[in-house]
C-alpha cells in the first residue's frame, strides 16, 4: 500500500473505535503504557486542563519552549482537519509515515488491551498513547499535554506532570463533570499530583475553592493569576495585540502575539507563568526577554478568531459554550470595526445555542443557521427557531448545508454596501466541528 492509503486505513481503524464514544477510567490506559514500556516517564511534561483556552494556551507554551531551544512534544484535541494536529513534534504535527509506524507498534499491544478488559479502549485512549510513545521515540525534551475532558480521570492523567496549567473553569460537559463550576472543578483538578507547581488561571470562588483545597492536600504549589501572574496592560495592534505582562520572574513588556482578544492576553500570562515553572524562573530570575518575544510572535491558534479571507473578512471561531462565546464576542467589540458582520452558526446538540445565540445578537446583523458534519449536530431547523426567538425572523436565513450556508452569509454581507468591502465581514462559529468543515471549504 502507498503511505497515504496506508495512513488513511490507520485513520479508519481510529475511527472505528467511535470517534465519541466515552469510557472514563484509567486502568485500561494504564496496561496498554505498561506493555510499551511507560513512554510517558521518558520526559517532563506541562499538563493543561480548564474549559476554554486550553489548547490555545498550549500552543503558547510549545512555542516559548522552542524559544529557549528545547524539543518539544505538544497533544491537544480535537483536531480541525487531521488526526495528525492532536501529535505535534517541535510545532509541527507528525508526518503520515511517523504516525502509521508508531500505531503499527501500537495495535498489537491495544488488542491485547482489548481482549483484557470489559471496554475496549476509546479512539481518545489509543491517540494518547501514541502521543506518548511518539514523544519518547522523537525524542522530545518536554511534552505540553491537554487533557480530552475533565482531568481525574482523563487518559492524558498518567503523567503526573510536574506542572499543572488550569485555564479558567466554567459550566460545559455537565453530563459528564456534574452540573455545577464546584462539581467541575473537583474533576479537572485531579491532574494536580504530589509536589506539582499549579498555574492557575483567575476563577470564580466555586473553582477555586477544590483547587486550593486539593493543591493543599497533595503539598502541591500554587501561582495564580491576579496574585503571582497577571497582565499588566493591553493594547491592539495590527494583526493582534501588545502586552506587559507580570510574570513569576517579574515583568515582561513589549510582547507581541498575533491574536485577538483579552481572553488571549490572559492565556499568555498563563503560557509564560507556566514556562516559567518549567525552566525554574522566579522572583530572582527572569527568563530571557527576546526568546519570550520571539515565542509569543510565532504563536498561531487555528479556529480561534482565524481570519481565512478578505473583502469580506471571514472569520472562524470555536466558540462552542457561553463563556468562550462572551470572550469572543467581547474582542470582536473590541477589535474590529465591522459595519456590518453576517453570523454563520452551527452547534452542537448538547450545547447551550439559546446562551450563544444571546450573546451574538448584539454584534451580528443576521445569522445563516446551518448544520455540521457531527452526527451530534442540533437540527437545524430546532436551531433556527430559537434564532428566529432571538433575532427576529427577519434576521435569520436557514440553510441545512454548510456550503450553502457561507454562500448566503457572503452574499448577504456583501448586499446593500456601497463601495470598498473591507468593513464586512462573516463570523462562522458555534463548534470546532463548525470551524473545521468550513475550513476545508473556504480552502478548497
Amino acid at each position: 500500500m502507498t503511505d497515504r492509503t496506508e495512513f488513511a486505513a490507520v485513520d479508519a481503524a481510529l475511527a472505528a473505535r467511535g470517534f465519541t464514544r466515552m469510557h472514563f477510567e484509567l486502568e485500561r490506559i494504564e496496561m496498554l503504557l505498561d506493555l510499551l514500556g511507560s513512554p510517558q516517564r521518558a520526559y517532563p511534561s506541562i499538563h493543561l486542563t480548564g474549559t476554554n483556552g486550553k489548547t490555545s494556551t498550549a500552543r503558547m507554551i510549545d512555542s516559548l519552549l522552542r524559544a529557549f531551544g528545547l524539543h518539544t512534544g505538544r497533544y491537544t484535541s480535537p483536531h480541525l482537519e487531521t488526526v495528525r494536529e492532536r501529535i505535534s513534534l517541535d510545532g509541527e504535527p507528525v508526518s503520515e509515515e511517523r504516525f502509521v509506524a508508531t500505531y503499527r507498534e501500537v495495535e498489537p499491544l491495544a488488542e491485547l488491551v482489548d481482549q483484557r478488559s470489559a471496554e475496549p479502549l476509546t479512539y481518545f485512549d489509543l491517540t494518547t498513547a501514541l502521543a506518548f510513545a511518539t514523544f519518547a521515540d522523537a525524542p522530545v525534551d518536554v511534552a505540553v499535554v491537554e487533557v480530552g475532558l475533565g482531568g481525574a480521570e482523563d487518559a492524558t492523567n498518567v503523567i503526573q506532570a510536574g506542572v499543572a496549567v488550569l485555564t479558567p473553569i466554567a459550566l460545559d460537559h455537565t453530563e459528564w463533570l456534574g452540573d455545577t463550576i464546584e462539581d467541575i472543578a473537583l474533576h479537572k483538578a485531579g491532574i494536580i499530583h504530589s509536589g506539582a507547581t499549579v498555574i492557575c488561571a483567575a476563577q470564580e470562588e466555586e473553582a477555586a475553592r477544590p483547587i486550593l483545597e486539593r493543591c493543599a492536600e497533595v503539598g502541591a504549589t500554587v501561582a495564580r493569576e491576579g496574585a503571582e501572574f497577571g497582565v499588566l496592560r493591553r493594547s491592539v495592534a495590527v494583526g493582534g495585540q501588545v502586552l506587559a505582562i507580570q510574570g513569576l520572574g517579574g515583568v515582561y513588556d513589549e510582547i507581541f502575539i498575533p491574536l485577538h482578544g483579552a481572553h488571549q492576553a490572559q492565556n499568555a500570562a498563563v503560557a509564560l507563568a507556566a514556562v516559567e515553572a518549567f525552566l525554574g524562573a522566579g522572583a530572582k530570575r527572569q527568563l530571557d526577554i527576546e526568546a519570550v518575544r520571539e515565542g509569543f510572535a510565532a504563536t498561531s491558534s487555528p479556529g480561534r478568531l482565524e481570519k481565512v479571507r478578505s473583502a469580506p473578512t471571514v472569520l472562524l471561531d470555536g466558540a462552542h459554550n457561553p463563556h468562550g462565546m462572551a470572550a469572543t464576542v467581547t474582542a470582536l467589540q473590541e477589535e474590529f470595526a465591522f459595519s456590518k458582520l453576517v453570523g454563520v452558526l452551527a452547534v452542537l446538540g448538547d450545547k447551550d445555542a439559546a446562551s450563544l445565540l444571546e450573546l451574538l445578537e448584539p454584534v451580528l446583523d443576521s445569522l445563516v443557521v446551518t448544520g455540521n458534519s457531527s452526527p451530534r449536530a442540533m437540527p437545524v431547523e430546532e436551531l433556527a427557531e430559537l434564532a428566529r426567538e432571538v433575532f427576529g425572523s427577519e434576521r435569520v436565513e436557514v440553510a441545512e448545508e454548510m456550503p450553502d450556508a457561507i454562500e448566503a452569509a457572503i452574499a448577504e454581507a456583501e448586499s446593500d454596501v456601497p463601495g470598498e468591502l473591507s468593513g464586512v465581514g462573516v463570523l462562522i462559529t458555534g463548534s470546532v466541528v463548525t470551524v473545521a468543515d468550513a475550513r476545508r471549504l473556504l480552502k478548497q
